[in-house]
């Protein structure tokens, strides 16, 4: 069995095994939940995780929600501002082993073109190697972060009390990563 510290290489991740979502409270009742079907990202380590980092970027334009108004909504200045700021980005600055299965992952992410830190701890699903010879790695993660952190404020007071949308969101990624040559 392949442990966390022999993931030597560079790993690109496969967008179409992959998704980069968020989970959003609405109208303090429900959850809305979307992704970004278009990103891009790569994986380094030595052995033992030693100059590991990790970059990823997504399109903010390819925001999906399953609904088109919303999803048009979240592109404008209220929200992601997507004509001005058309990128996410995540860059590592720490990378460890938290233990024997789980990758904690601690870097910045940039919205709108401000930076804070994050920390997501990665649950490691293990090493396949696929019928075209390739070796995959899977990873699942989740963190939350503070939306106005990042200036999306947006929001409308509801008369029951709260707001439409939660400050909180929960980003959820499940990552399908392939071994280059």
């Amino acid at each position: 069995m392949t442990t966390l510290q022999q993931l030597d290489g560079t790993y690109v991740i496969d967008p179409v095994h992959s998704q980069l979502g968020f989970v959003a409270r609405h109208a303090m009742v429900t959850k809305v939940r979307g992704t970004f079907s278009e990103f891009e990202g790569t994986a380094t380590t030595g052995p033992d995780l030693q100059g590991a980092r990790i970059e990823l970027t997504a399109q903010v334009a390819s925001v999906d929600t399953r609904n088109a108004d919303r999803d048009g909504h979240l592109k404008t200045g209220d929200f992601f501002e997507a004509e001005k700021f058309p990128t996410l980005t995540f860059r590592s600055t720490s990378v460890e082993a938290a233990d024997a299965d789980t990758l904690r992952v601690t870097g910045d992410l940039t919205i709108k073109d401000v930076t804070k830190p994050v920390t997501i701890d990665f649950e490691f699903n293990g090493v396949a190697t696929d019928p075209y010879g390739n070796q995959r790695i899977g990873f699942e993660g989740s963190t939350t972060i503070v939306r106005s952190d990042f200036g999306i404020s947006f929001n409308a007071a509801l008369e029951t009390g709260g707001v439409l949308v939660s400050d909180k969101i929960q980003l959820e990624l499940e990552v399908s990563a392939i071994k280059q040559a």
